[in-house]
Parts: C-alpha cells; sequence; structure tokens
C-alpha cells in the first residue's frame, strides 16, 4: 500500500470511530509502526483533514466532515450490493426502498459509473419467501422509529398458546431473521427484557411516552442481561 492508499485508509478508520482512537490502535489496525502513524495524522491535518485530537490521547474526525466520492473495491461493492439486496428482500418496504436509493446514489457520486457493475455482480440472498408469498410488514417502520425517537410502543401481543395481553414496551433492538423478526424490548408490564415477535402483535402504536431510560443505557443493560445473545423463550408465558 503506497502513501496515498494508506492516508485515505486512515480517514477511513477515523470516520468509523466514533470515539477518539489513539495513533497505536491506528497503527494495528494499518500494519505500520506508532511513529508513521503520527507523521500520517500530522500530513492529513496539513492537507485540511478537521482532526481533533493529540499524541497520546486520541484523535477523531470533527463532526459533519464528509470524504469526497472513492472508488470501491470489487469485495466492497459485492458486499453493499449484496446487503441492499438482503434488505430489500424482507418485508420492511420503508427500508427496503432506502436500500434502493442508497445504491442509486452509490452509483451516481463515485468518479466511475458503477450501474452496469451493481447490476453484474452476481450474487443475490435468498429469502424464504417470494414476490407474491411476501407481506409488507409496517409495524417494523414503527419500530424503527420508536428506537430513534425514543418513544415507548403500545402493543397488543399474543404468545404461541393464544393469550392475550397488552404492553408497553422500549424497543432496543430489532433482528431480523430469515421469515420472521423479533423486537427485544423493556416491558414495562414484566419490569424486565423480554424479546417479542412480530408475527405475533396484533396492534401496535407509537405513544408520545418517552423511554425511562435513554436507549444506549438499555441496549448496555440488554447485553449485560442476556449476555449479548437472543433469549427465545416466548416473553408472554412471564
Amino acid at each position: 500500500m503506497d502513501k496515498t492508499e494508506r492516508l485515505f485508509a486512515v480517514m477511513d478508520a477515523l470516520r468509523r470511530h466514533r470515539q477518539p482512537v489513539t495513533a497505536a490502535k491506528l497503527a494495528e489496525e494499518q500494519g505500520v509502526s506508532v511513529r508513521t502513524m503520527y507523521r500520517d495524522v500530522q500530513t492529513l491535518v496539513g492537507l485540511g483533514a478537521p482532526i481533533d485530537g493529540e499524541a497520546g490521547v486520541g484523535y477523531m474526525l470533527k463532526p459533519g466532515f464528509f470524504l469526497p466520492p472513492l472508488m470501491f473495491t470489487p469485495e466492497e461493492l459485492e458486499a453493499l450490493v449484496l446487503g441492499a439486496r438482503w434488505v430489500g428482500a424482507q418485508p420492511d418496504d420503508g427500508l427496503g426502498a432506502a436500500a434502493k436509493n442508497a445504491l442509486a446514489k452509490i452509483a451516481t457520486a463515485s468518479p466511475e459509473d458503477l450501474r452496469d457493475r451493481i447490476n453484474d455482480t452476481g450474487l443475490w440472498p435468498v429469502a424464504v419467501w417470494n414476490a407474491n408469498s411476501r407481506q409488507p410488514m409496517p409495524v417494523l417502520g414503527q419500530v424503527r422509529l420508536a428506537m430513534r425517537t425514543e418513544k415507548a410502543l403500545r402493543i397488543a401481543y399474543q404468545d404461541e398458546s393464544g393469550n392475550a395481553s397488552e404492553r408497553t414496551i422500549w424497543p432496543v433492538q430489532l433482528a431480523y431473521y430469515e421469515g420472521k423478526q423479533t423486537i427485544a424490548a423493556w416491558c414495562c408490564l414484566r419490569t424486565a427484557f423480554r424479546n417479542f415477535r412480530t408475527d405475533r402483535i396484533a396492534e401496535l402504536s407509537v405513544t408520545e411516552e418517552r423511554y425511562g431510560k435513554r436507549r444506549a443505557v438499555l441496549e448496555r443493560e440488554w447485553r449485560e442481561s442476556w449476555d449479548g445473545g437472543w433469549y427465545h423463550r416466548d416473553p408472554a408465558q412471564s
């Protein structure tokens, strides 16, 4: 990798990190010495890159900075296309449309017109449903909205035994499995974390009630509670 490629790679690495990252960490990621990383950061700063931080503390890009369009490697483009097509196969019409729009923006914003390459990657996800059996699930968009705005959801839920209940939940995560989706949430009825299958939600509405905690805090507590995994027992049985 020459110096120009390395500088672009350092900028990509800084963009991935939301918190200050040390020169030692960046050097390890890029496979260079810490001294080289110090020089690369200083070079980038001299070229006008808005990098905050200092040696021994950490570096990060200032908010609002956008890199100019870059070329994609074949593997990067294939990953983007496959991921976008998998999203488009899910019953979440909002995310599906967003994935198509994102690919279109990537194709036209790049120095090279990528539309032909995007249409000819040869990679397609295999979904458990086809175009005729796939039914859109508007509740997925509402769950994503609730997580973004940290607004509680009111749901009417039915467990696998047919027992019905009404609950207020604070969604923390939304998992997309093949053929089903699961919401990990704080259940105000049980005062504990529970999982809810979206196909068992009879009614759902986004309320104006705020979460009792920030979602980031709830996510940490959820991961500690379940050791980072998804718990599969139906929540309405307890």
